[in-house]
């Protein structure tokens, strides 16, 4: 799954000073210059303590550096990273579904009123779902519904 992942200097870096200030143990780092933010991928059940009680954590990141931070709770079960990244849109189902030519797709039906937060402004969330899911579960394509 995520073997393979090397961060570069500027990733260890981010990471160090994230581990440090939160407790929280990182199992990725993504520094997304498209939507000027880097998401860090935690350890199952530690997204809570890496936000910080009321956002606590992320603000003083973002004091510091001046980045945007986003935060996403790792899982080995690819439906429940989906869900996890996607928070806080409520998702109703997501179906996998192998092709013949062996890629494998996932759609996401997410509640309707929570459709424009699954998305993202400019795309920003799904796009962050796109790159977990082919990073983590080769999933080639994803759809938000």
């Amino acid at each position: 799954m995520s073997r393979g992942i090397r961060f570069t200097n500027e990733e260890l870096k981010y990471i160090a000073l994230f581990e440090s200030l939160t407790g929280a143990s990182v199992r990725d780092c993504i520094i997304d210059n498209q939507f000027d933010r880097i998401i860090f991928v935690v350890k199952e059940g530690e997204a809570g303590v890496a936000i910080g009680k009321g956002g606590k954590n992320i603000a003083l990141l973002e004091k510091m550096t001046g980045k945007k931070y986003e935060i996403v709770e790792f899982s080995d079960d690819p439906v429940q990273l989906i869900k996890n990244a996607l928070k806080p849109a409520k998702v109703k189902e997501v179906r996998l579904t192998k092709k013949p030519d062996g890629n494998t797709i996932a759609v996401v039906a997410v509640d309707y009123k929570d459709k424009g937060m699954a998305i993202g402004k400019n795309g920003r969330n799904a796009e962050k779902l796109r790159f977990l899911a082919k990073r983590y579960f080769q999933i080639s394509s994803v759809f938000i519904v």
